[in-house]
């Protein structure tokens, strides 16, 4: 009797739960149905700029000096005398004397030739003044006889023509020895052929140096290069480059190398030379030579600092960064380098949000920055990120769609 009891008390409960939750729902108000908005992609942007003058050319490399030589004396000898400033790292100025060898043996050889040389030329003198008289009396000689004698006839030792050829002969040989003696001599001088630094030296005072012995090594300091790597693209857009000719010229492509120094940034002024006329068989670029004169001038701080030490020169051996004058078009734009999507073209936004595919030519490309050509104007909006693909037609949102 009691579990028919307990049955029906949770069958009671039950029924009385549900009517209860049934009430509540049916009580419960009806939910508002909202019309969900378009989903519109939110995009950054950046924005097109008409480009005025040069597009640069941007490349790098290794600062080299323009001249480099071995200092090699031309005479042996012992060394009597050493400049100071022919040590690594000194400064020496065009035609100093930057060593000496010992000249004793050297004097030597020019007394020597100088006294044979007199003696060739009293012989010489003698023998011309013989050669006369023998042709006063063959004229003589000539006058007594009544067959006239031709003188294509006669002996050539009669009128001592050979005579007078081997005096002559012995005495530019003599002259011949002293010009050598001398020069010998002034070779005990070594000098400098141009304004440089030296790279390396290894003389002493007492050291025995033999001719054709590298003891050291100096580059001028008139001007040093900079080879620069160009891919054809980069090095096309370099006006006349192809017709420059090696040497100062007329300096028509200017550039400026740029150098890091401590904490700060400096600038030389150069201009294009010219261009190596093979390819790099590694690298298969265009070789470009940018001259810079002058190097040890201190370098112009580009940020406006200055270093307390005072601005560097450009040295050599110093990895730079170069930037060349290129072409100046009539017409081209510059655009954030995120700007540039794949296949060479951007997304333009217009007035009213909408997402115009453009074409361009790519003539630039720099770490923040493209130059190109294409359809564009001046201040017009381009998507730099937010999307991934877009369709001519797309809707989006911008910071200015989504400001206040």
């Amino acid at each position: 009797m009691s579990r028919i009891i307990s049955i029906g008390a949770s069958a009671a409960i039950i029924v009385a739960s549900v009517a209860l939750a049934a009430f509540l729902i049916s009580r419960a108000p009806e939910p508002v149905r909202t019309e969900q908005p378009p989903q519109i992609p939110f995009v950054q942007t950046g924005l097109i700029r008409a480009g005025t003058g040069p597009i640069p050319v941007f490349g790098s490399g290794t600062v080299w000096p323009s001249a480099e030589i071995d200092i090699v004396p031309q005479v042996g000898g012992k060394i009597v005398w050493v400049d100071p400033g022919f040590q690594s790292g000194g400064r020496i100025a065009a035609g100093q004397t930057i060593f000496r060898i010992e000249e004793v043996d050297f004097l030597y050889r020019v007394e020597e030739a100088e006294a044979d040389l007199a003696a060739s030329r009293v012989a010489l003198l003698r023998e011309k003044e013989q050669a006369s008289i023998a042709h006063e009396q063959y004229a003589l000689y000539s006058d007594l006889q009544e067959d006239e004698v031709s003188p294509s006839t006669t002996n050539p030792l009669t009128l001592r023509e050979p005579q007078l050829s081997s005096a002559q002969a012995a005495f530019d040989r003599d002259e011949a020895k002293l010009a050598d003696a001398q020069i010998a001599l002034s070779r005990t001088r070594v000098t400098a052929p141009f304004d440089g630094l030296v790279k390396e030296a290894s003389v002493d005072v007492g050291k025995i140096v033999v001719a054709g012995q590298s003891v050291g090594r100096i580059f001028a300091t008139d001007a040093v290069e900079v080879i620069i790597p160009l891919s054809d693209s980069d090095a096309a857009l370099i006006p006349g480059l192809w017709s420059l000719s090696a040497g100062d010229g007329n300096r028509a492509v200017a550039s400026r190398v740029i150098a890091r120094y401590g904490d700060g940034t400096y600038a030389w002024e150069g201009y294009v030379d010219r261009v190596k006329a093979s390819l790099d068989r590694q690298t298969r670029t265009i070789e470009v030579i940018v001259r810079v004169p002058d190097p040890l001038h201190s370098g112009i701080p580009v940020d406006g600092t200055v270093h307390p030490g005072g601005n560097p020169p450009l040295l050599v051996g110093k990895f730079v960064e170069v930037e060349i004058e290129g072409l100046a078009l009539e017409a081209y734009y510059r655009a954030p380098r995120a700007a540039l999507k794949s296949g060479n073209e951007v997304w333009v936004v217009t007035d009213g949000g909408v997402v115009s595919i453009v074409p361009v030519a790519v003539l630039q490309r720099t770490s923040d920055e493209v130059y190109v050509a294409g359809t564009l104007e001046n201040g017009q909006p381009v998507v730099t990120g937010g999307i991934l693909f877009a369709t001519e037609g797309l809707r989006v949102l911008t910071e200015i769609d989504s400001a206040p």
